[in-house]
């Protein structure tokens, strides 16, 4: 296991954090309002769609405020208590709810294009980010709950947008509409109506802190889950050969327990706004139905103004209840928008620096390096190593010695505490990342392949490779047996990120890959572990060619592969503790020695 494996491990168990902390769960969601502004950016870059939207609503809302005073008017017409066509009062208040339908068709489609456009733009953005996330970050954060903020957080702000905004907007419209009529017909029966507005306002702001405290809960737990899922799906056979399976679905229902409670919570309290919402709007018809019939006794009003006041009460509290039910909505799609904005406003990989300067020489140097994952947890200490231009330099030891950690380091996936890497005399600090990466290739143990063709995958890491270039490293790489078998050669598609071929031949592939790439520096990470010995043995006469005059770093735990170096470093503890040729580590009977003797026990030397 490499030490940043071990590393990684380690950080899911750290001492003093709990299991929230450890997913990357630090609560930020206090400052709803910074949130709220953060949404409404993306709704301005969506202008002509939210202009159309808010046209439609308005028109709509007027449409639907100023059919209830027609049918007013109908009735006193059929009453005699006023004049007027009736047959020409029932077509406008016909037309008027035939466009107030129209109008919440539309509403419904622009709100669909606005979410769309909307949740597309912050998708984007987000993948964008998570591509600049620093190593560190995506070695610090569950997998599954990174994937959990691109799609179950930014679904709850699609379906919100889609559905809730435009029945907020209306809902506010209508209230003032509503409102407005009421207190031109009869301003006492509007104040007595409105009376339920407080009992409204007071059960909201009970129920909706509750709301937004479990759907964070929801969301956060919702990014647990996923994490869990993704962990035991990738590492199954390992769940399955250590028998855990009791283990991982005892962790798994734990976290969905929980999931569960906070759900039915959150839809409780979400789901008891629209009864009370409609027991309060009951109390303002019985309001209405007995102080209307004292006022038409008494002449203020008519039957038909009552009659509208039963419309206008019941459209005064179906947007009432609608807000209080989209509150719910609300407080989930801005709890999700914080998830997704605290990603967002992680500092990106710094890839700012000087291209590489190109030359001949290519010979590496680290100097005095220093660097621990955590603070005042040292894994190299002061490591001075210099790789001759053009030679092969092997680093073994025991697992945790440190060697992957220095490729970490020499590719600048993690930046060095102190001392110098010079590379041709240029410091790597003072060297973009991107330049750095150009000019180097690295095949890791842990081989990744790409859902996509064969083709495809070995020009990942030069695009321009030529189709000769192709076929020279797959001879070298001796694939060429390999990808005869394939039922359609270069074009076959790899699923599941190569799933559909042997661990053996996706290793192949990727050191075929690196040779594709022609670099000017070359990393091999136990590139062969999971070849058999025959086909190391060819690798190893490939690797002879594509090495030749090419400055490499070759990390391996099968001491039989690197006996050719040209140097052989031994590290123990993030230290070297002894360097030189195989024969003369042999001699010296010190670390290697028993390395070597450990895997060669009973072999001749």
């Amino acid at each position: 296991m490499s030490a940043l494996k071990e590393q990684k491990l380690a950080e899911r168990n750290i001492p003093g954090m709990n299991r929230h902390e450890r997913f990357g769960e630090v609560q930020h969601a206090e400052n709803a309002g910074e949130t709220l502004k953060r949404i409404i950016t993306y709704f301005a870059q969506e202008k002509a769609t939210v202009i159309c939207m808010l046209t439609v609503v308005v028109f709509g809302t007027l449409c639907g405020v100023y059919a209830p005073s027609l049918q007013s008017n109908a009735i006193d017409i059929i009453a005699g208590t006023k004049e007027g066509s009736l047959l020409k009062t029932l077509i406008f208040m016909i037309t008027a709810y035939l466009l107030y339908s129209g109008s919440q068709l539309l509403q419904g489609l622009f709100g669909a294009k606005l979410s769309q456009g909307i949740v597309k733009r912050m998708r984007e953005e987000l993948f964008g980010k998570i591509v600049d996330l620093p190593i560190r970050y995506l070695d610090t954060h569950s997998h599954g709950d990174v994937m959990s903020r691109m799609t179950n957080d930014i679904e709850n702000i699609s379906t919100t947008v889609s559905q809730s905004l435009p029945s907020l907007f209306s809902g506010v419209l209508t209230i003032v509409g509503t409102v407005s009529i009421m207190l031109w017909y009869c301003w006492q029966l509007a104040l007595l109506s409105c009376a339920t507005v407080i009992l409204t306002l007071l059960a909201t702001k009970i129920l909706s802190g509750k709301v937004r405290k479990f759907s964070r809960r929801r969301q956060m737990l919702l990014g647990q889950l996923g994490g869990t899922v993704e962990e035991m799906i990738s590492g199954y056979r390992t769940v399955v050969a250590y028998n855990h399976q009791d283990v991982t679905t005892e962790n798994f229902c734990e976290i969905a327990d929980s999931l569960t409670k906070a759900g039915i919570k959150t839809d409780i309290f979400s789901g008891i706004m629209g009864p009370i919402m409609n027991c309060i709007g009951n109390i303002g018809f019985v309001i209405i139905a007995a102080f209307g019939g004292y006022f038409s006794a008494h002449g203020l009003i008519s039957v038909g103004v009552i009659s509208a006041f039963i419309v206008y009460a019941k459209q005064f509290s179906r947007p009432i209840n609608e807000i209080a039910q989209i509150y719910g909505q609300l407080q989930t799609a801005v709890a999700g928008a914080e998830r997704v904005f605290i990603v967002l406003d992680e500092a990106n990989e710094d890839k700012t620096g000087k291209e590489f300067a190109q030359g001949k020489d290519m010979t590496v140097r680290f100097q005095n390096v220093r660097f621990s994952y955590e603070p005042e947890h040292l894994v190299i200490h002061d490591f001075t190593l210099k790789v001759p231009s053009g030679r092969k330099v092997a680093l073994v030891g025991a697992t945790g010695s440190g060697k992957t950690t220095i490729v970490n380091l020499l590719m600048r996936f993690y930046d060095i505490e102190s001392g110098k890497i010079l590379i041709n005399d240029q410091d790597i600090m003072d060297i973009s990342r991107d330049s750095l990466r150009k000019n180097v290739a690295i095949v890791l143990q842990d081989t990744v392949l790409f859902s996509d063709t064969v083709r495809h995958n070995l020009k990942y890491g030069n695009e321009n490779a030529s189709d000769a270039q192709i076929q020279k490293a797959m001879e070298m790489s001796r694939c060429m047996d390999m990808m005869q078998k394939l039922p359609h050669g270069y074009d076959t598609f790899l699923t599941g990120a190569g799933e559909n071929i042997s661990q053996g031949q996706r290793q192949l592939l990727a050191i075929a890959r690196a040779f594709v790439a022609d670099p000017k520096i070359l990393i091999l990470d136990e590139a062969t572990s999971n070849v058999d010995t025959r086909t190391e043995k060819a690798i190893q006469d490939a690797m002879q060619l594509i090495m030749r005059n090419r400055t490499s770093i070759v990390i391996a735990h099968r001491l039989s592969t690197i006996r050719d170096s040209d140097l052989i470093v031994v590290m123990d503890h993030g230290k070297i503790v002894e360097s030189g040729s195989h024969e003369e580590l042999l001699e010296r009977r010190g670390k290697y020695y028993d390395l070597y003797m450990t895997q060669y026990a009973g072999c001749a030397i």
